[in-house]
């Protein structure tokens, strides 16, 4: 049973443990409430707030979600007190002399953990923007300011934002010092999406589905139902995956993301998409085993029978209150389950696939199964000057008063209205990179394009300063160039093909020669009625030479015939 108290103003839920004490306290932000030109800000804040403790004789950690921060640890009572309490008073008074220092921490440990396949699902389709913004790198942090993250740490880590959990014994030396505060309600839910279902196009080799879908026990059945499919479909009949995936995760008070995932190897890239959206388009009609459905019930009736339930399920009991949304009892959790039909399940599935943005591998679409193409292109340009690429005019970049567009052959590419910009990544080089709202991308290449200083000075100006990221310098090998001029590769070609008939011939002449002496000098040897001193090892010496000479005379005579049939 959870026992719900409140210990010096913070919520705190208490159920029983066999094991150490555990406790945790968790704050209702995350990586959803930041903007991307300052993203980075609570993970930053999460870090400084653990520096303190250093290496400890317990188990501690914390981590930075979507929309929820905790913090928690493992050991003795006394132990998980003073954690609880150390990290309270480290949120009110950070160590911001050591921010420097933990932003290079948080850059090192991004660019080890590596992206998830799924990572680029949120983007696409919520936006840069909110929820959008897991599928970017934490690219604020170099803009942050020690005022910055102080505002950031009072506005959101405070008594009213924070609900605290202790599994096993309450501790004794237990207190929160932290600011009054009020509860942050969630981010807005933004999408990029104008129609689902959806698909884009990515090169991770997987097959992945992102779907908003209803919270509850049937939603929560189909997540358990997708994965077993799909692993019965691709991986024991079909032998396509490896990693079959399907996890559902409540969103809000209403609403649940479900993610489901199969990877595949290249070759077999088509066959697996294929298979994944039959195994959707199955469970969307009601083909449905109900064996799978009492087989998923009975694996949560047994997880819920576990002696240390009620301190498992703390965590996402903590998420419930600082939303606002009743968690019910295990009881009512299993009778939620146990009344879950095939119907519920198809029409939950139903909502899956009509929400749906799939992501498929390169080279391949979704449209046949009734998938449109999520929007990769801007419908509109704005009004202002024309800069042409350089050498070539494959597209120009169009800069005016309202934003930037790149135009090419097809229309308006890309655009980016300064009052809609989400980033501008700022390079010494003059590189920009403006990043709307939409997660659709602008680049300004002084080196690509024919544009004076004058207008990217124009850009800086218009769009607003908080949205500025100042980037390091970059290696002038990775700054974009120019496409060649027209023509420049085909005389190139031309040139190297004169070169090359030039030297055919003189080694015709040469090897031809060489035959033909070496010929004579054989017949010569071979008639002679007097024996010449080393006749035939010079004999064999000129046939040597013959052959030196023949060999790349006849290599050079191919590739001029192959590339004379291409």
């Amino acid at each position: 049973m959870i026992e719900e108290r409140v210990i010096d103003g913070v919520p705190t839920l208490i159920a029983p443990s066999t094991g150490p004490t555990q406790g945790g306290i968790a704050f209702r932000v995350g990586r959803a409430d930041e903007s991307l030109s300052r993203a980075g800000v609570t993970h930053l804040v999460e870090h400084l707030a653990l520096h303190h403790l250093g290496p400890a004789d317990y188990h501690y950690n914390g981590s930075t979600g979507v929309t929820m921060t905790k913090f928690h640890s493992a050991g003795s009572p006394n132990d998980v007190g003073a954690f609880l309490s150390g990290v309270c008073a480290a949120l009110g008074n950070l160590p911001l002399d050591r921010m420097e220092m933990e932003k290079e921490i948080l850059r090192t440990e991004e660019s080890g953990r590596g992206s998830s396949p799924t990572e680029p699902m949120a983007l696409w389709r919520h936006g840069a923007r909110g929820y959008g913004l897991l599928g970017y790198p934490e690219w604020g942090l170099s803009m942050l300011d020690g005022d910055a993250v102080r505002a950031w740490a009072q506005r959101y880590f405070t008594k009213g934002n924070a609900v605290a959990w202790i599994a096993g014994d309450v501790p004794e030396n237990l207190t929160f010092a932290l600011p009054e505060g009020e509860r942050r309600p969630l981010p807005a839910i933004t999408s990029a999406l104008p129609q689902t279902p959806a698909y884009f196009v990515n090169s991770a080799r997987a097959v992945a589905l992102d779907a908003v879908v209803r919270r509850g026990p049937a939603s929560q059945v189909l997540a358990h139902v997708l994965e077993r499919e799909l692993f019965r479909s691709l991986r024991q009949e079909g032998g396509l995956s490896y990693t079959v995936v399907a996890d559902y995760e409540p969103r809000d008070l209403t609403h649940a993301h479900l993610i489901a995932l199969a990877d595949a190897l290249p070759e077999k890239q088509g066959a697996v998409l294929g298979g994944f959206i039959d195994v959707l388009a199955k469970l969307r009609v009601g083909r449905i085993d109900p064996a799978d459905i009492a087989a998923v019930v009975e694996q949560a009736r047994e997880s819920l029978r576990h002696p240390d339930i009620h301190a498992a399920r703390l965590p996402g009991y903590a998420f419930n209150v600082l939303i606002g949304y009743r968690s019910e009892t295990v009881a009512e959790i299993l009778d939620g389950l146990a009344a879950v039909t095939v119907e519920d399940v198809r029409r939950a599935a139903e909502e899956a696939v009509d929400s749906g943005l799939l992501m498929v591998p390169e080279g391949h679409s979704a449209d046949w199964a009734g998938f449109v193409d999520a929007p990769a292109r801007s419908t509109t340009a704005v009004v202002g000057t024309a800069y042409p690429m350089r050498n070539q005019r494959l597209n120009d970049l169009v800069i005016g008063p309202e934003g930037v567009s790149v135009v090419d052959a097809e229309g308006p590419a890309a655009t980016v209205r300064y009052d809609e910009c989400a980033a501008m990544l700022m390079w010494p080089d003059g590189g920009r990179m403006l990043i709307g709202e939409d997660s659709i991308v602008c680049r300004v290449e002084p080196t690509v394009y024919d544009m004076p200083p004058s207008a990217v000075a124009q850009i800086d100006a218009a769009v607003p300063a908080d949205r500025h990221v100042r980037q390091p310098a970059r290696d002038p090998d990775s700054i974009p160039g120019p496409p060649p001029r027209p023509g420049a590769e085909r005389a190139q070609a031309g040139a190297r093909s004169g070169l090359e008939s030039a030297g055919l011939v003189l080694l015709l002449i040469l090897s031809t020669g060489a035959v033909c002496f070496s010929g004579f000098m054989t017949l010569g040897v071979g008639i002679s009625d007097e024996p010449i001193e080393d006749g035939w090892a010079v004999v064999a010496f000129f046939w040597f030479v013959a052959i030196l000479l023949v060999i790349p005379t006849v290599l050079l005579y191919r590739r001029r015939t192959r590339t004379a049939r291409a």
